[in-house]
């Protein structure tokens, strides 16, 4: 793909074509792993892509690795757009703290329900939900006759977290806030 000035336009829209194919999924991924979206990426590339046209052809500079040149370039370019833009970065920052907190509000009411229910069914809950526990497992566990039985208290356990759901009239939405 080199000496980009001896071929003919079509061959030379082929050989951009290839490169945009080949390359411009591993700058989006560099791009979007350092913040930036899906339109900034296909700004920078199509940049670097004039670039590269324009030290080849116009300049007759002869590059013998070109996805390495114009990645280059495109690495140099986010470099400085990110650094003119830094105050936008910072602010996308901001609102991913935001969320955290909020994620945080919402798991402390969750578990706030289920201490509600009780240890028991807690540790019960616990042990089918997140252990992965069989309820032949939680049967013997626990202390129950059988696995109808641990499959009963498991209902049960449910049911005292659902009352308080009902009582509180809380929905779905009011562990997204």
């Amino acid at each position: 793909m080199n000496a980009i000035k001896e071929i003919p336009i079509e061959a030379r829209r082929t050989i951009f074509f290839q490169l945009y194919h080949s390359l411009f999924p591993s700058v989006a991924a560099y791009i979007a792993k350092r913040g930036g979206n899906f339109e900034q990426a296909k700004d920078i590339f199509q940049d670097a892509l004039i670039i590269y046209h324009e030290k080849t052809n116009l300049r007759s500079l002869v590059i013998e690795r070109d996805e390495a040149y114009i990645f280059g370039i495109c690495k140099h370019l986010w470099s400085k757009y990110s650094k003119d833009n830094r105050s936008f970065t910072g602010l996308t920052n901001l609102d991913m703290e935001e969320k955290d907190e909020k994620s945080q509000l919402s798991e402390k009411k969750l578990l706030g329900l289920l201490l509600a229910s009780g240890k028991k069914c807690m540790d019960l809950l616990k042990s089918f939900y997140y252990d992965k526990l069989s309820m032949e497992q939680i049967a013997e566990t626990f202390g129950f006759s059988g696995t109808r039985s641990a499959t009963v208290q498991k209902f049960k356990c449910l049911e005292k977290i659902r009352n308080t759901v009902k009582e509180k009239s809380l929905s779905y939405e009011s562990f997204l806030e």
